[in-house]
């Protein structure tokens, strides 16, 4: 893939939101946590100190990887989107051909990706290895769990 990060209209204003309340919340929390630490004196042997100076560290990385989303994320209208193969926003119902499970999933970036909600990134091992699929392919998928076999029995969108 490129260095683009493909979002939906929902998926970009979250991180916008995400990243402002970091911006924000979180920047005045680590300040306060640093302030406090420093009070109690001696900095050289003070544990709180730092590791509050350390989540702040963290805080701040956080907040520039969520920019650098935003500044390389391209926003995909998902009407615009062809069902004839998967792609990124495609919704495909596979079936486990070891076991005959059907599952449907969502293909997203790795920013909008929740197993929970069966959103999977698309630089997933299934993910990956069902872009450009159509109805009808059987594909061969590598896992952590091991070699996988999965036909694809539907793709739409929404």
């Amino acid at each position: 893939m490129s260095n683009y990060t493909y979002l939906t209209q929902g998926g970009y204003d979250k991180v916008k939101s995400d990243l402002e309340e970091l911006k924000t919340t979180g920047r005045m929390e680590a300040a306060r946590a640093i302030a406090e630490a420093r009070a109690q004196g001696d900095l050289s042997e003070n544990a709180e100190y730092d590791a509050a100076k350390e989540a702040q560290g963290l805080l701040e990385l956080k907040i520039s990887e969520l920019e650098t989303v935003l500044a390389n994320a391209r926003i995909i209208d998902e009407s615009q989107l062809d069902t004839s193969k998967v792609a990124i926003l495609s919704n495909v119902t596979i079936k486990n051909l070891k076991t005959g499970k059907e599952l449907t999933y969502k293909l997203v970036s790795e920013t909008e990706a929740d197993p929970k909600q069966m959103k999977i990134s698309v630089s997933s091992p299934i993910g990956s290895g069902l872009l450009g699929k159509v109805i009808g392919d059987v594909v061969k998928i590598q896992t952590p769990g091991g070699m996988m076999e999965f036909e694809v029995m539907n793709i739409s969108i929404g």
